[in-house]
């Protein structure tokens, strides 16, 4: 039996995908979205939880399980959802650990709180604050990164990262739907940036790049 199929994970999970499906019936300001900084913005959307679907946390499960990576990073922790399956993978692989980052302290709490109630807690560290400052200094190699923040921050939290990834490391970019993340995967999909990227059809388009 895997982690994703234990008493304590699918507990946490419906939880968490029943209340979110309260963001539908969320009302944002969306000048103000469009026209604040990320703290700002984050802290307009503590209530929405923008899980990923359920398809998308079985991919980063299993492409986790696969690249058996020493460290997990992931960028936009949320409520946890997708933290919970990657924290799953590690802890099946018996190594590793993943370092999320997240803006909203409400968020940040909540999700050190799910990954605790789904057994999970030791193997996963949510940082309060900028990615761009909470992750400047995380030691490599890096073997997995999701993206799943502000798209605009997507491509500068992974050229932070760069210089510490692993070879072959799988970088996963969410919501490629958005027009958002264009300069992003504008880049990925240059091959002189040293990527091999495919866009994969799962939930609202996940962008799966191998550090080559």
């Amino acid at each position: 039996m895997t982690t994703l199929q234990s008493a304590e994970f699918r507990a946490v999970l419906a939880r968490l995908e029943a209340a979110a499906e309260g963001d539908d019936t969320l009302d944002f300001p969306m000048a103000r979205l469009e026209g604040g900084n990320a703290q700002e913005r984050a802290d307009l959307m503590a209530a929405a939880y923008l899980p990923v679907s359920p398809e998308a946390g079985h991919l980063m499960y299993a492409l986790t399980r696969s690249a058996r990576p020493a460290t997990v990073v992931e960028f936009g922790t949320s409520y946890g959802i997708s933290t919970l399956h990657l924290a799953a993978a590690v802890k099946d692989n018996g190594a590793g650990h993943v370092v999320s980052t997240e803006l909203s302290e409400v968020k940040v709490a909540a999700a050190r709180a799910n990954l605790a109630a789904a057994g999970l807690g030791d193997v996963a560290t949510v940082l309060a604050g900028d990615a761009r400052e909470t992750l400047a200094d995380l030691p490599g190699p890096i073997g997995v990164v999701l993206l799943d923040g502000w798209k605009d921050l997507c491509l500068p939290v992974l050229r932070l990262l760069e210089d510490r990834l692993a070879p072959g490391a799988v970088v996963l970019g969410d919501d490629t739907d958005l027009p958002s993340l264009k300069p992003y995967l504008d880049y990925v999909r240059d091959p002189a940036n040293g990527y091999l990227s495919v866009n994969f059809p799962v939930g609202d388009g996940m962008e799966i790049s191998c550090r080559l």
